[in-house]
Formats: C-alpha cells, structure tokens, sequence
C-alpha cells in the first residue's frame, strides 16, 4: 500500500501544491493531471523519496518511507521523463547496466526478453545513438517489463511513443496491476487502461 499524508511542496518561494493525500491498495493506479510547472513531476520525486515534502509524510505499507529506505528502493520502480540511457550503449546493454545499478542484475535473455515486450529487440545491434525518440523511449520503458517491482512510478511515459507502443505500454500496465501491482503516473496524454484509474488533477 502507497499513501502520501497531506505533502506540502514548496520550490524557492513559490508554495506548488498542498494538502496532496491519498491512499493506493493492490491493483490500483493513480493518474497524476496538469499544467506544466503545476508540481506533478516534484509529487513523483516526493513519492520516489527523492525530495522531501514541506509538510507531509509518504508511507508504503503504513511505515514511513525514511524508516524503510533499502526496503522501500527495492519495491519501487521509477521511469523519469528523461530516458536515463547510455548512447554508446546498445538497448540490451542499458537494460542490463541499469539492472545492476538497481542491484538486480539481468542477463541478455532476460533483456531482450524486456525490449521484445516493447518492440524493439530488432534494433539491439545498434548504439541507442542511433535510435529515433520513440525507439529511445521504448528501450527506456523496457525496464518495466524487466524488473519484478511492486510500485511503478512514471513520469509521461507516454512521450514519443506512437499508438502501438502507447498500447502497447497500456497492456504492460493493465498486467502489472492485475498481478496486484500499483502504478502512479503522469500524462498529458489518455491511456486507455482496462483497469479503472484514480485521476488527480492539479489547477
């Protein structure tokens, strides 16, 4: 279980949300909504433990994310906007690097197990480089289908991906939930999800 209890953020002087709680059980999923600069990135790096609230606590499984760091890391999964990949890297080799960032280390099947879910196990001979946006943002997401997380936590995943991939995304989604997983998200864009989503918007 994923709660956040009244967050507070503020950047410099300027106060960008208050108030933020809720309460996310297995196999739900939160859509984050806004303008930009309305403060959804900065709620996900709250959620993330990468920031730190103004005010407010977030807790996982009822304890405090500070009390259960290691805990807490192992159980999340975080995609940011920014695809977070080595270009002189191919898309197998940056799976398999991340996972061992992560302290999971994967093997080449299992990766290009993760990039065929996306699509883009075809591309694996060439430096992400060379790869367009869409391809870029497939191989980032890749992650999702390669590590084994409870929680995921992703900033616009939808970004540069065309409608296959967005469906695509939506059924790796839909499964993570299904298997009793939660997932909070951002998009200015829909994604048609089977399962029914929690929606909340920013002014």
């Amino acid at each position: 279980m994923l709660s956040a209890d009244d967050i507070e953020c503020v950047r410099g002087t300027r106060r960008l949300f208050s108030g933020v709680s809720f309460e996310l059980d297995r196999g739900e999923c939160l859509l984050v909504q806004g303008p930009n600069g309305s403060g959804k990135t900065s709620l996900l790096r709250i959620l993330c433990g990468l920031a730190r609230p103004e005010r407010g606590r977030v807790l996982w499984n009822r304890e405090p994310i500070a009390a259960i760091a290691d805990d807490y890391r192992d159980a999340f999964l975080y995609c940011g906007h920014a695809n977070a990949l080595k270009d002189d890297l191919t898309p197998s080799e940056n799976l398999r690097a991340l996972a061992a960032i992560a302290g999971r280390p994967a093997d080449g099947a299992s990766a290009i197990a993760a990039l065929e879910a996306l699509g883009v196990a075809p591309l694996d001979a060439l430096p992400v480089r060379a790869l367009s946006q869409g391809q870029k943002r497939r191989v980032a997401l890749a992650r999702l289908a390669l590590a084994a997380r409870r929680l995921w936590i992703l900033d616009e995943p939808l970004n540069s991906l065309d409608a296959d991939a967005a469906r695509t995304l939506a059924a790796l989604v839909d499964e993570h939930l299904e298997r009793g997983g939660i997932a909070v998200l951002t998009s200015h864009q829909p994604i048609e999800l089977r399962t029914t989503v929690r929606v909340f918007a920013f002014a």
